[in-house]
């Protein structure tokens, strides 16, 4: 490869075409551009460049008078068998705390209310699908605890220092290190 006369162009020479892509756009076919050391696809015709954004998701940390915190059991997928707080992702056009408020009673059967915000995380444990986490204080209201949709096969009570094992998701395990620690009881 012969250097490039424009040394603002070197980057156009470090492209490929990414297999079966094309421009949301104009249709073009898109390339990866490694410019600033990252790897995006983008377009040569129209200069649209395709950026790989985390998912937001909710959870509902719900707590019982004795402190414990409210743990599922996953039903299905990569995760079954494995406890989690309750979660789930916000839908388009739904504001992040009613997506928590929806999930949780999607999930337990739960009316909640929520509090403040105890934890905001980047979730890096399963590559092809990352998110943004948000954990708010709930406060159940009414309805009845049981698994509602297929997401959930059991749900229990646990102190926050002494989870059940294995966690589905690593930043639920400091969600509730944290609330053990505020309770004195640090696992």
């Amino acid at each position: 490869m012969s250097e490039p006369r424009d040394p603002h162009q070197a980057w156009r020479q470090k492209t490929e075409e990414p297999k079966g892509r094309y421009c949301p756009d104009c249709g073009g076919a898109l390339f990866f551009d490694y410019r600033g050391g990252e790897r995006k696809p983008f377009c040569a015709a129209c200069g649209f460049v395709r950026y790989r954004n985390p998912a937001v998701g909710v959870a509902a940390v719900v707590r019982d008078g004795e402190g414990r915190v409210l743990l599922g059991r996953r039903a299905r997928g990569e995760y079954a068998g494995q406890w989690c707080i309750p979660c789930g992702y916000v839908e388009w056009d739904e504001e992040v705390r009613a997506a928590a408020i929806r999930e949780c009673a999607e999930e337990t059967g739960l009316v909640v209310e929520l509090g403040e915000v105890l934890a905001v995380h980047s979730n890096f444990h399963n590559r092809e699908k990352q998110t943004v986490g948000v954990w708010f204080a709930a406060s159940a209201v009414g309805g009845e605890l049981q698994p509602v949709d297929s997401e959930l096969s059991e749900l229990a009570w646990f102190a926050p220092g002494a989870p059940p094992r294995p966690l589905a998701f690593p930043t639920d395990e400091l969600v509730l290190d944290q609330l053990a620690a505020t309770a004195g009881q640090a696992s």
